[in-house]
């Protein structure tokens, strides 16, 4: 049986009256929209509620789905100890997941629990749910670091599990929108916050669901939000899926997007195989990116993709400019995944015969030596951006007022110790910033002195 309903739900515990103590009046939209899902839920009468939470356990690269048959939790971390949970678990359910998981190579599975209890983003809808119906068995699932199609994907399983075993179920995405929205909030603002939440809103009242892939992650760690993943689990989940959207309620009074919208089933829709058509999209990116590539990206990926395949370090190129073969300059490879770096690892001078032969090693140090991150696998390589920074000579200066920005990198020095940031980056807006992270990059507190060199550098991207 398909999925027969899906919400999308917030989880603030000063929602609930014995912790709010009053402030819960001031989301009083959202707790009437909250008593609205409650009430279509106990309509459907689902066997199994699958509830997707950004506060269960959560690891870079797998899904943690809680394991046993039953589990408790309550709100003491809040001040209300009283307000409990006692839930029983679909074992049957959270078995064939992890079956089908396994079966193809997928990482989720029931592996790495630390903690049994529930947590706050699994205990505040079911508090609402709990006082209309109780005739169902959870199942819980954690977010990962992994990709935005892996989490549509495990939403895609999550259905086909639904269908095998013929349950009615109805799939919770509990999440958080921005946490950024206002100064005076706990977070404070960042203009990216009440863009997302604007953005997020639109896209789930609509039920386009494709709109969540073209959300950068970098734009979203700016924004602060907490549950963009678990909106895309239940997209997955909703694949191939005609569905009537509705916005029930958006309020963030306490600098927090708190938002709520229903997806009624109608159906199947052929069309809305969002995943199919996004791995379409990026692959024919991936094509259009690798002709536009100039030589010197081009030897960066070719580099990389080389040594991956075949284990060893591949000669230079015939047929490359000059400028590349006869020249000797420090070259900085940095790579890119979804929008985030996932590795760049670079040389300040000249240590090969020519800036091609610089690009192959730091190509291979950036993808497999950054200390970092996880050296990159071949399953990744369609998925990566490759930009090569190729440095020009440092030159000694005595005071930050001689930098910019924009135009500069820095090396900051003291002793042996030594820290460098390219110029023009992504979230670095000041000499300050800029000198600082190179401080923190070197292991040099922040309040010592130290010697500067700034150098310029052409980027090809």
């Amino acid at each position: 049986m398909p999925i027969i309903g899906a919400f999308m739900v917030p989880h603030p515990p000063l929602i609930i009256g014995k912790i709010g103590k009053g402030k819960e009046q001031t989301i009083i939209k959202t707790i009437m929209a909250y008593k609205e899902v409650s009430r279509r839920i106990a309509a459907l009468k689902p066997d199994t509620i699958i509830l997707t939470t950004p506060h269960s356990i959560m690891y870079a690269d797998y899904f943690h789905i809680s394991p046993g048959f039953s589990a408790k939790g309550d709100f003491r971390q809040f001040g209300a100890q009283n307000v409990k949970f006692d839930v029983k678990y679909d074992g049957e359910f959270t078995s064939e997941l992890a079956h089908l998981a396994y079966e193809n190579d997928f990482p989720a599975g029931t592996l790495g629990e630390e903690n049994k209890a529930l947590d706050h983003g699994t205990m505040v809808p079911l508090y609402f749910i709990n006082q209309d119906y109780t005739e169902y068995k959870l199942v819980r699932i954690g977010l990962s670091g992994e990709s935005y199609i892996a989490h549509y994907t495990l939403g895609e399983y999550i259905k086909k599990v639904s269908d095998d075993l013929n349950r009615k179920v109805v799939l919770i995405a509990s999440g958080d929108l921005s946490h950024k929205l206002t100064e005076e909030g706990p977070y404070g603002y960042q203009k990216e916050g009440p863009e997302y939440d604007q953005k997020v809103m639109e896209i789930m009242s609509s039920g386009d669901f494709m709109e969540l892939f073209h959300l950068e992650e970098s734009f979203c760690d700016k924004a602060a939000e907490c549950g963009h993943r678990s909106f895309l689990i239940m997209a997955g989940a909703l694949d191939q899926t005609a569905v009537k959207a509705e916005k029930l309620s958006y309020e963030g009074p306490f600098g927090v997007g708190y938002g709520i919208c229903s997806f009624e089933v109608n159906g199947i829709d052929n069309s809305r195989n969002f995943g199919e058509r996004y791995k379409e999209e990026h692959k024919q990116e991936y094509e259009t990116r690798r002709e536009a590539e100039d030589e010197y990206v081009r030897l960066a990926r070719q580099s990389l993709e080389y040594y991956l395949n075949n284990g060893k370090t591949m000669n230079v190129p015939n047929n490359i400019p000059n400028d590349m073969t006869l020249k000797r300059a420090g070259t900085f490879v940095s790579i890119k995944k979804n929008g985030k770096l996932r590795g760049c690892i670079g040389t300040t001078a000249p240590t090969t015969a020519s800036v091609a032969e610089e690009i192959i090693q730091n190509a291979i140090s950036a993808g497999t030596k950054d200390p970092r991150f996880s050296s990159i696998i071949i399953d990744e390589l369609d998925s990566l951006v490759y930009s090569v920074d190729v440095l020009g000579p440092t030159e000694s200066i005595t005071s930050k007022e001689e930098l910019d920005v924009k135009r500069y990198g820095v090396i900051v020095s003291k002793g042996r110790r030594r820290g460098l940031l390219l110029p023009n980056l992504e979230g670095v807006d000041t000499v300050d910033e800029q000198i600082a992270i190179s401080k923190q990059k070197a292991c040099i507190d922040e309040d010592e002195e130290v010697t500067l060199e700034r150098f310029e550098v052409i980027r090809h991207v």
